[in-house]
């Protein structure tokens, strides 16, 4: 084992690589993730004193009024305790995580990825990022379906920083922006802002922001001060969402009717 190929480890070439891989690409919110991480060894043999896998996604903070791109983690994973990888030696170390149930859905301009990194003393420390896919669970998706349903349609999907909505430990919200464009509500409704709030096993919590249109002077002074909006908290149990998104868009409709004046 020659100074020269050590030298050269130290610095990453010819030293271990990492590479992750996930039992599928797509996820929602809660679920389970199963996957290895593959450690092919390097030209000379290595001690990792440990593989991590982080959990990371982005959200946008108004700094200067300027939506600036913030990254975060989400959850960090230990793969493995320390090991050493022999020169060339290929190695499969199996993993299992539940995904955090604040995980924004891969929507928009949400990201989220698993960022894989071993910890090699006195060298660069490998990495691999694999983006994933998140998907609206079963309860999200019935919510989805019934906004749709009511005749709206999403206009934008953004995850940004509010940390007193997001809770004590997650600094942001994924918001959805749903405008009507048939039904009871095109002309009556400038939006609808929808927030997923708590995604529990058993029900799922929403905030809805009710931006109503500005039909008369008084409507316009309301817009104008921003009394056109209100804020409605509703709960959907996952037995709603069992019965379909019809059952929900009726329970939605009955919220939103109250505040569509």
């Amino acid at each position: 084992m020659s100074l020269f190929n050590r030298m050269m480890a130290s610095v990453g070439i010819g030293s271990a690589k990492l590479d992750t891989l996930l039992e599928k690409t797509a996820y929602y919110p809660g679920e389970e993730v199963r996957g290895v991480v593959r450690i092919q060894g390097g030209a000379v043999g290595q001690r990792i004193e440990g593989i991590d896998l982080t959990i990371m996604t982005t959200y946008l903070k108004e700094i200067n009024d300027s939506k600036i791109p913030q990254n975060v983690q989400l959850g960090t994973v230990r793969v493995s305790p320390p090991i050493d990888v022999q020169p060339n030696a290929a190695l499969e170390l199996p993993f299992s995580f539940y995904l955090a149930s604040n995980t924004p859905l891969t929507m928009g301009r949400s990201s989220v990825w698993i960022k894989t990194t071993a910890d090699i003393r006195s060298a660069v420390d490998p990495t691999d990022n694999d983006r994933i896919e998140v998907v609206p669970t079963p309860a999200m998706r019935a919510v989805m379906q019934a906004i749709e349903l009511l005749g709206f349609r999403m206009r934008e999907a953004e995850t940004l920083y509010a940390p007193r909505l997001g809770g004590q430990h997650s600094p942001f919200v994924q918001e959805f922006e749903w405008v009507p464009y048939s039904g009871a509500y095109r002309g009556r409704l400038d939006e609808l802002e929808v927030v997923f709030l708590r995604n529990q096993p058993s029900e799922l919590e929403l905030l809805l922001q009710i931006d109503r249109r500005a039909t008369s002077l008084f409507g316009m002074f309301a817009e104008a001060m921003d009394m056109d909006e209100s804020f409605v908290r509703v709960t959907v149990t996952n037995a709603d969402a069992q019965r379909g998104p019809q059952h929900v868009a009726s329970l939605l409709d009955q919220v939103i009717s109250r505040y569509a004046h």
